[in-house]
């Protein structure tokens, strides 16, 4: 049995490893670079000068080790959602712009003193906030507070947007902070490299809780993510070469933390591939996760070495590079 608490903080060491806090529609991502100053590494916390998160109680996490469909057909995603039951999970769920005073448990002593509002954005697993020593932008905030940010008529989220103050997510397994600018106009409307933010308020308004790609059982809420290293692309999204050793550190995570069935099914795959069974005589899976699961082991198998007429028969047959019901998402803007 894996330790989620050693994992998780050795993971946390890590630089190659992604981090995010959030719901659907509203997220914090946290990486740093190899070399890149951290300034604080200890269990629990790091933070550079872009941005910070400290991960709390990591053993009370329920991990949900899973794969996602690339729209690239040569690549796969690799997450591990970081959940809390229900009733755990629960924040404020606030639905306008509240004045929450100094931030007392910011990560960097500087900023405690800072003032920390939540955006009332109404997520059930974290209050996202933002937080400013700016007395102009305190001064239009505290004028808005009360009303939702994102009424188009509420001149509060334009000035956020020109003022680029910290943004804070608050779970109940801890918080991202991100210092950088908001991606848009001022970054080329793109959002930076390292810690940044997305809000995107179609997605917040379908009141979900996470993607239909993320594979949660009932009765839990995801309240982060650890994104590991991709054995297929690097930190800039970058194709690279297969790298065998990060490949099978996320089978392990599958092994222990993955759905039912999931591994089960990539391993039928690759077996019949190994026996030379053809394509239309492998019964492909009922379920959603089941055919992702065949069509990640088809493009791990290449990925590994696997060429040929076989193959590619296979691919022709379940992996022609269509999305997977809903599994492809609108990019969300930065924020």
């Amino acid at each position: 049995m894996i330790d989620i608490r050693k994992t998780l903080l050795e993971a946390l060491e890590d630089p190659g490893h992604g981090w995010s806090m959030g719901s659907f529609g509203a997220i914090a991502e946290f990486h740093r670079d190899a070399g890149e100053d951290t300034g604080i590494l200890r269990d629990g916390i790091v933070a550079t000068s872009r941005g910070a998160i400290r991960l709390e109680a990591p053993e009370r996490i329920h991990p949900v080790a899973f794969e996602t469909l690339s729209p690239r057909v040569h690549r796969w995603g690799q997450s591990v959602a970081l959940c809390l039951p229900e009733a755990e999970a629960r924040r404020a769920a606030r639905r306008v712009l509240t004045r929450l005073g100094a931030d007392t448990r910011a990560i960097r002593p500087m900023h405690r003193k800072a003032v920390l509002y939540d955006m009332g954005l109404g997520l059930p697993q974290v209050d996202f906030c933002i937080r400013t020593e700016d007395p102009a932008l305190i001064a239009q905030l505290d004028a808005a507070v009360g009303r939702s940010v994102l009424d188009p008529a509420n001149p509060a989220m334009g000035a956020i947007l020109r003022a680029h103050p910290h943004r804070v997510a608050l779970t109940n397994i801890g918080r991202v902070e991100v210092f950088q600018k908001i991606g848009g106009p001022d970054t080329g409307g793109v959002s930076p490299a390292g810690p940044h933010t997305h809000v995107l308020p179609r997605l917040i308004a379908s009141g979900r809780t996470h993607s239909a790609n993320q594979p949660i059982p009932a009765g839990l809420v995801p309240c982060g993510g650890l994104h590991p290293d991709s054995p297929v692309s690097d930190a800039m999204g970058a194709d690279r070469p297969f790298d065998a050793a990060l490949f099978a550190r996320f089978e392990t995570l599958l092994e222990a933390w993955g759905p039912e069935g999931y591994l089960d099914t990539k391993r039928r795959v690759w077996r019949a591939l190994e026996a030379g069974v053809a394509p239309e005589d492998f019964p492909p899976p009922a379920s959603r996760q089941g055919r992702v699961a065949l069509r990640n082991a088809l493009r791990q198998h290449a990925a590994k070495g696997g060429d040929g007429a076989l193959l590619q028969g296979w691919r022709a047959c379940f992996d022609r590079g269509e999305p997977e019901e809903d599994s492809t998402e609108p990019l969300a803007q930065g924020h």
